[in-house]
Formats: C-alpha cells, structure tokens, sequence
C-alpha cells in the first residue's frame, strides 16, 4: 500500500508540473502565431487524446515527461522532414530568434512561477514552525556517531554557525550550510566555546548507509505519551503522563538516554522507576527486538510559528522557492569538485516517490511538488541539447552573433544531447535500484 501511495503522490506531482512546463512553451508558441502539432503529457504509447484546433492533445501511457510539437524545430523528435522545405510563416524556424528565445523559456519559466506560488501560499497558509534554539540550549543536544566523529557531544550548546548567532534550531543541519565551504558550529562545552568545522563531505556521510538520520537532535525531556494496545508497555502497566525516572536504576532525564538503554537491552526484562502524579512505582517491562517497548513519548519542547500575512509572504516564499535553486548549483558545484559523490547525491523516480513517502500528506506533497518544480526549472535550463537550455545557448548564440547554427548541427547536437540525456536516466534508475538493495 505504501509504494502505491508513493507511486500515486510521484505521477500526480511530476503529471501537475510537467503538464504546466509544456503548457508554457504551448502558450508562448501559440502567442507568436506558431503551428502547435502535438501537446502530451506522458511519452507514447498514446492512452487517449483529442483534437482542438491544429493541436492534437494527449496522455501517454510512461507518465514520467511530456511533450510539445511545434512546427518547424529540431527537437527530441528529430522530424527533420519539414526542413528541407522552405520554411512556412507559422513556422518555429520562420519566427525571429528572440521569439523562438521566448518559446523556449516558457516551461523554465512557468516552472519557475508555479514553485514561487506553491512555496508563498504555503508560508501563507501554514507559517514556519520552528524550535527557538534558547529552548534547546536549557539541555543542551544529542548526537550519533556521524555527529561524534565531526566534533560534537551530547550536551554541546550551539551558540553560532559561521561567527553569527543562531535563533532556530533548524538552521543546524540546513543544506545551504552544509554545502558551504569551510562552516562551522560554536559550541559551549563545559563552560568553554569550543568551534566544530564541518568537513567538506558531510553530506557524503549524511548519505552513506545507516547514517541518515539527524546527526544532532535537541535533548528531549519527555513522558509517556499514547500507550499502544497489546505492547509490553501496556502489559507492564504504563500508562499516559507517567514519568520515567531510571531504568534498572539507571537515572534517565532525556528519551535519547532512554532509547539507547533500551536498544542495549533488547529482548531483555528491565525495571521502570515511575513517577505518576505523587506515587513512585518500579514496573518491569520486556524490551522488544527492536529496542522499543510500546509507546509514542511526548517531548518536553516548546515550538514556535512565525505568522505571516499575504504581503509579507510573497518575499518570504520567493526566497524559499529560489534557494531550492541554489541548493542545487552549490551542489553541483560539490559533485564536479569531487566532494560529493553523484551516485550518493542524485536521485531518479524511485528515489523522488521514496521522497514524498508511503503516506499521504498533503502538506508534504505540496511542500516537495514545489520543490521539484524549482528543481525542473534549474535542470531544464541546464545547456545540454535536447534541453531548454540546449536550445536557450544555441539561440542566445544565434542573437549575439547574428547568425544561426546550421541545421545540420542542431540536429547533430539534438543526438548528442539525447544520447547523454539517456545515460543520465539510466544512470538515476540504475542507482535508484542499487539504493535500495544497499539500504
């Protein structure tokens, strides 16, 4: 059930997105009195279509692209019939250069404006929940072995990233600050700042089997919260609010304590040290094989939302919108320097569905939607032909210069481009598939 909730979230997304891509380029064609043949969602073969006008609209039964037919361009489909005619007014070819210019960014471009709506409207509609970093300061933070071995220990406070203060806690394991180079926390440790570097391939290890969950956590005061039916907590007795004070006479004040003593403990019988509202109880309690043993703790730690009206959430959602954009070359720029690994950094549809998750959150679909709509807009303006961006170089070329590549040449460069576009789809399926055997 969760691979089809995953499956459905990835077409409804990428369907959404690419539909609207093609759409731009559509509309800006059709604008400059250019013949549209073909619009499709979906590559053939061909689930069902209709005819409007001159263009033929359609759904393809592989829904992961789409498509637009113009006449008179040398595109994916390499219909080079028409060029050995004399070119027809309606034609893309026949049209000046900063027209074709236009038709060509229309998808980045409506790429561009349906990921800013999507991330302002979010920000309208839900705000940004965070957690103040003073809160996590009263106790200070955990960490894992991908944390220990950069520098940090539980109860480090951080006080700075990169010299400058820090409000929310969130900013911690930001991407942008991961990506960047030579960052750095400051730390209070035993009285004392202390800096941490993060090293230049952090996200590498973020990456690697085993490590991904978050490297640095606030220490979570906590109680019982729901107890599931049937667990061995409900067994041994506990109940919603009791607080745990020790296992097995081992003092306990925060849940990261108490899950490590338990995952060092599975499968055996420990002791409880209860406090429930007055009383002081010892409940003993079989710790499963997973190191759990039944309940949903609920953290001491106080979250905060920032409130924003429309107006104030247009600058606010544009910027979160074009930093996805960012993210993005920072970490290009990581892969083509070697501090990054492509197969550990890059993902194809497998890994967008895994992304978006077994369970449907609106939120979270819309939240990531909007993401991949940045990310379209950035990989489409790519200069590799076959891509906006192949065709944006040529024709940008073509107006400096004051002369245009030759047809022959676009079509060469349309195989090339085509060629290498294939490797990388391969490339990503083919890494998708290894992941999850690895993982």
């Amino acid at each position: 059930m969760e691979a089809l909730v995953m499956t459905a979230q990835l077409l409804l997304g990428l369907s959404i997105l690419v539909g609207l891509h093609e759409m731009g380029h559509l509309l800006a064609a059709k604008a400059f009195g250019m013949r549209v043949e073909k619009f499709s969602i979906g590559f053939p073969p061909k689930i069902f279509g209709f005819t409007y006008g001159e263009t033929e609209y359609s759904l393809g039964a592989l829904p992961l692209g789409g498509y637009v037919k113009i006449s008179g361009i040398i595109d994916e489909s390499l219909d080079t019939e028409q060029l050995a005619k004399e070119p027809e007014p309606y034609e893309f070819r026949a049209k000046p250069a900063w027209q074709r210019l236009i038709v060509m960014m229309g998808g980045i471009v409506v790429n561009l404006i349906t990921g800013v709506i999507i991330f302002v409207i979010l920000v309208y509609v839900n705000g940004e929940t965070y957690t103040p970093m003073k809160g996590v300061n009263q106790y200070g933070i955990s960490t894992n072995e991908l944390g220990k071995q950069m520098g940090l220990l539980q109860g480090d406070k951080i006080i700075k990233i990169n010299g400058k203060g820090v409000e929310k806690f969130e900013d911690v394991y930001n991407p942008s600050l991961l990506l960047d180079a030579n960052s750095y926390y400051t730390v209070i440790r035993d009285g004392k700042e202390i800096q941490i570097q993060i090293p230049a391939d952090f996200l590498d290890k973020i990456s690697d089997k085993g490590a991904r969950q978050d490297f640095v956590q606030p220490l979570y005061p906590f109680q019982v919260g729901e107890v599931e039916k049937g667990s061995p907590a409900e067994k041994a007795g506990l109940q919603k609010g009791d607080q745990i004070l020790a296992v097995s006479g081992v003092q306990i004040s925060f849940l990261q304590e108490f899950q490590q003593y338990l995952r060092e403990h599975q499968t055996q019988t420990v002791e409880l040290s209860i406090l429930r509202a007055n009383d002081s109880l010892k409940l003993p309690v079989q710790v499963r094989e997973n190191g759990t043993i039944g309940f949903i703790p609920n953290m001491k730690i106080n979250y905060e939302t920032a409130e924003y009206s429309f107006v104030e959430s247009i600058p606010k959602g544009t910027s979160n919108a074009f930093n996805v954009i960012w993210l993005n070359v920072k970490a290009f720029g990581k892969i083509f320097s070697g501090e990054m690994s492509a197969s550990k950094s890059l993902s194809g549809p497998i890994g967008i569905a895994k992304i978006f998750g077994g369970t449907w959150d609106w939120l979270r679909f819309w939240t990531i939607t909007g993401m991949l709509s940045m990310v379209l807009a950035f990989m489409n303006f790519l200069p590799i032909p076959a891509l906006d961006g192949g065709h944006v170089m040529f024709l940008t070329y073509e107006i400096v210069s004051g002369k245009a590549p030759s047809d022959r040449f676009l079509e060469n460069a349309q195989k090339v481009g085509m060629a290498i576009l294939l490797g990388l789809m391969v490339f990503a399926f083919g890494n998708d598939i290894y992941k999850l055997f690895v993982d």
